[in-house]
């Protein structure tokens, strides 16, 4: 059959439920891959030959007297890709990587007589996109998205009463659908392309008549519901769907320590009002507002959009400098707000420590680049050590092993990190956060962490009691997967735990919704891995209850457990990508982690640190090889990293034939440590 009969059919049939006149073309139906030849920003696109660096579309059209609709399909969008059409702007692609149908407005006399141009204009940064499938309808943007809706009610399926929500509506091409908000109403809904957050379940959006599939999610802890339609021209689809809690976590309160708007940050795109939805859409339970260097609030949004009682607010701030970002809260109202010019560490954390209300001082996304600085970066922090390069303190109470808005390529790096640091000595809870700017791009709270707190009354968590928990470490880190960890049975997250007679016995559980599976579990003592255990994916909420056996020591450790499994590709939940890259190949995971048991193994009655221990060794001892290490023997692979450190401080050459040749004859976890700590040092 001729392909331009083709094109005719297509849009005979599009433009029969349009305006009396309107007419759908297809201006071009190819999708194009555009980005910057020889620099692919993932592996997808190695070896392929981009299109170009722009891409211009030229089609013959009138002038046009009213507005107009263009329709652009994408995906992998990063970075800002201007749309233009005969040299004016239209707009800009969304910057989200998820497939989308993107609706943009065509203003009366952009379309000239003859031969026009819409063209699309790449950004300075390295980004590779498809985009393609551009239509034009000659109706107003209005006109040509509501020729249907879509109706939908959300309710418990256990307590029959209506939920928050959000709604994910895909075309079925996959993409998410470009749509307006059947609710005028702005504090009832927060809406984007393919997606309606939902204060009280109920939803309406107008979109293009078609065929759909629809979730209904609330974040980690519930089922998601998924139901097709079809949506015919001038017809009201109408939906009852119901979701349910699947992950019990009572006793833990579900937290997001990230959290931004465009009110206040002045960058993203999310409302106050429209935060409050996310917020409660995805089922968080205490909400840090972090504005950059604002003392934000919350509490008057969550009481005008009526959803005070879903979640508890607090006031805090992303304290932001030259180097480095660090979340403080809670805050007092009508606080100062510390100076946030100070770049020495000391200094700045002392003043953040300082402003009236403050509990928790956390380092956000310690291995991104901003301002040219990098806090964990190997110019500030050796990564096997623990140690400070340049002075600092690290006095900060958590530290973001987990930024689902600024994902790692290696999502263990920060957690290896993190084990440095409390082989050094330091007491840092980990944390996971979303750091979302957005309604949907990133989505709000998809890393949490949860905090052991009453929490049967969302709306009133006690803000003291969640803090007193996060510095403790009585925390969990979720990303997908909560892996909790109980020690010898009665010592959990936090806890100094006694040795037995017979040794250590760990045993972790691991829970998530039906929607995500796990596929392993691994145990760190000191950060070192002690047990692993694969798993068969399962159906229900609880993925594994794995007993790890340790033997008896002479030294102390902490535990920490970490699960982890595929990632989400479905679209209500997708895995991002990271935030900047250090790999081409993508591989997306989840993941729960435990915060550490402090394990009291020498029955001392306190918890002795790697570094206290190497330090005792090495003033016992000296930092001659031939005495350090037969001693060093009997600790682990970290107290043995610990002191390669000391005697490197002590002027030592790691790699002289000294230690070369009393190498040979030390044990196998005192030769991993001490290479590992050696490599760091050049």
């Amino acid at each position: 059959m001729p392909r331009g009969f083709l094109l005719t059919t297509l849009v005979l049939l599009l433009s029969a439920a349009l305006p009396l006149r309107a007419q759908v073309r297809v201006l071009d139906a190819a999708r194009y891959h555009l980005g910057t030849e020889g620099f692919p920003e993932w592996q997808e696109f190695a070896g392929k030959k981009p299109h170009g660096r722009m891409l211009e579309v030229r089609f013959e059209a009138q002038r046009n007297d009213t507005e107009q609709t263009l329709l652009i399909r994408q995906r992998d969008v990063k970075q800002g890709w201007p749309v233009q059409l005969n040299g004016r702007r239209l707009g800009s692609l969304v910057t989200q990587e998820t497939p989308l149908v993107h609706a943009l407005a065509v203003p009366p006399g952009a379309l000239r007589d003859g031969t026009n141009t819409l063209a699309i204009l790449p950004p300075t940064a390295v980004d590779d996109i498809v985009v393609g499938e551009f239509r034009l309808v000659s109706a107003s943007l209005k006109e040509t998205l509501t020729q249907a809706t879509l109706a939908v009610q959300v309710t418990d399926s256990d307590t029959k009463t209506p939920l928050p929500c959000r709604l994910t509506i895909v075309d079925a091409d996959g993409g998410l659908a470009a749509l307006l908000p059947g609710t005028p109403n702005q504090t009832n809904l927060a809406a984007r392309p393919g997606v309606l957050y939902t204060r009280d379940g109920s939803a309406s959006a107008d979109l293009l008549p078609g065929k759909y599939t629809i979730f209904a999610s609330r974040g980690f802890e519930f089922s998601v519901t998924t139901q097709a339609v079809t949506l015919v021209a001038g017809k009201t689809q109408s939906l009852a769907l119901t979701i349910c809690r699947a992950v019990p976590t009572h006793g833990w309160a579900a937290a997001d320590t990230h959290i931004h708007t465009l009110t206040k940050s002045r960058h993203g795109d999310a409302t106050e009002d429209e935060r409050m939805q996310t917020i409660a859409g995805e089922g968080i339970e205490l909400a840090v507002a972090t504005d950059h260097n604002v003392h934000a609030d919350y509490t008057e949004a969550a009481q005008r959009t009526r959803l005070s009682d879903r979640f508890t607010s607090v006031i805090g701030n992303e304290v932001t400098t030259k180097a480095g970002h660090f979340n403080a809260f809670p805050i007092q109202p009508g606080a100062t707000v510390a100076d946030f010019n100070t770049t020495n560490w000391n200094m700045l954390l002392l003043g953040i420590r300082a402003t009236p209300g403050v509990q928790v001082i956390a380092l956000n996304h310690p291995r991104d680049l901003h301002s040219g600085f990098v806090p964990l970066g190997p110019a500030n922090f050796n990564s096997v050590s623990g140690a400070a390069l340049r002075g600092q303190e690290f006095s900060f109470d958590g530290l973001e092993v987990i930024t689902s808005a600024a994902m790692q390529s290696d999502i263990m790096l920060l957690f290896r990190d993190w084990f440095a640091l409390l082989n050094h000595g330091h007491r840092i809870t980990a944390l996971g956060s979303s750091d979302t700017h957005d309604v949907s791009r990133f989505i709000l709270g998809q890393a949490r962490t949860y905090v052991k707190c009453a929490d049967a009354n969302p709306g009133a968590i006690n803000v003291d009691e969640a803090c007193r928990s996060l510095r403790e470490g009585r925390a969990l880190v979720s990303f997908g997967l909560l892996a909790n960890i109980v020690v010898n049975d009665r010592f959990g997250v936090g806890d100094l735990a006694l040795r037995g007679q017979r040794g250590v016995t760990a045993v972790v559980t691991v829970l998530g919704p039906m929607w995500v599976q796990a596929d392993r579990v691994d145990l760190f003592a000191n950060g070192v891995k002690v047990g692993e255990q694969r798993l068969l994916p399962v159906r229900g909420t609880t993925k594994a209850r794995v007993a790890f056996k340790l033997p008896r020591l002479k030294h102390d450790y902490h535990l920490v457990a970490i699960a982890s499994g595929p990632g989400v590709t479905a679209p209500f939940w997708e895995t991002p990508r990271p935030y900047q890259p250090s790999s081409k190949v993508f591989t997306p995971r989840v993941l729960g982690a435990t915060n550490p048991v402090w394990v009291d193994a020498d029955g001392d009655g306190k918890f002795t640190s790697a570094r206290a221990y190497s330090e005792l060794l090495v003033k016992r001892h000296g930092t001659e090889a031939t005495k350090l290490f037969p001693v060093l023997a009997a600790y682990d692979e970290a107290v043995a990293a610990q002191a390669a450190s000391l005697c490197h401080a002590a002027g030592k050459d790691l790699r002289s034939l000294e230690f070369t040749h009393a190498m040979r004859d030390a044990a196998r976890h005192v030769q991993h440590g001490w290479v590992s700590f050696a490599g760091t040092v050049r």
